[in-house]
């Protein structure tokens, strides 16, 4: 039997080395710790990310290989150039974080009961959005009512996708579309899926060996800056230039 290595007490404890993450289930690297914005950058500085359902301890996961997008590669299908021209929706930040996460975390799943964005995952990502290191993409229609969007982390020149949710059909095409846009304006290269699924295949994203993934996020979190919040930053982007 394989016992997965349990996290300190300390916030600022090491997370194990990531080629000790299980095959199976892929990417299974440890349990426990918590929920704070120290553990949690840490993870994230490290390629690390927290999963769990209700009912069991803090997960944390490194899948091998990892599913990212470069920026300047994400794709629409002219389909959804058409439709997302013909809406016209605005695409904006973090003008209100804590909808989009319970939209996402309200959102049913295909093959899911119920959610892994619990209560405490919440809080734990409203206060990293306090703090200025979490942000939210909303893409919003003529009655300014919330259509779609995602959140994540951003440290130094990556940004790290959490979830996303589509309440109109595109939504969340238009809010990835939309934040890879103002990242590759910005200078950030790479953003994090996690795990590879067909339809972000479909929209560009690429697979990593883990170790390769690793060496260029090191590289680039040293371009850290000061963390703010992005609403006028990010200004507004129209649907119809995607």
């Amino acid at each position: 039997m394989i016992r997965l290595p349990e996290l300190g007490f300390s916030p600022a404890s090491p997370f194990p080395p990531l080629d000790t993450a299980l095959q199976e289930p892929n990417g299974l690297l440890a349990w426990g710790g918590d929920l704070t914005p120290t553990r949690l950058l840490n993870a994230y500085r490290h390629g690390i990310f927290p999963w769990y359902s209700p009912g069991e301890p803090i997960l944390w996961w490194s899948p091998n290989p990892r599913c990212v997008f470069r920026t300047a590669d994400l794709r629409l299908s002219r389909r959804d150039r058409r439709t997302l021209h013909q809406r016209n929706w605005r695409i904006i930040a973090d003008r209100d974080f804590e909808s989009v996460v319970q939209s996402c975390a309200s959102q049913p799943r295909p093959g899911q009961r119920g959610t892994w964005i619990d209560p405490a995952m919440q809080s734990a990502y409203i206060r990293l959005h306090q703090l200025g290191h979490a942000h939210s993409i909303e893409v919003r229609d003529a009655d300014d009512c919330l259509v779609g969007g995602l959140y994540g982390i951003a440290i130094g020149r990556a940004f790290f996708g959490e979830s996303m949710v589509s309440l109109e059909s595109g939504g969340s095409k238009a809010a990835l579309a939309g934040l890879c846009r103002r990242l590759r304006e910005w200078g950030v290269p790479l953003l994090d899926a996690q795990v590879e699924s067909a339809h972000l295949m479909r929209m560009g994203a690429t697979t990593m060996p883990r170790h390769r993934f690793a060496a260029e996020l090191r590289e680039l979190i040293r371009d850290d800056a000061e963390p703010t919040h992005w609403h006028e930053r990010f200004g507004v982007l129209q649907t119809g230039v995607l």
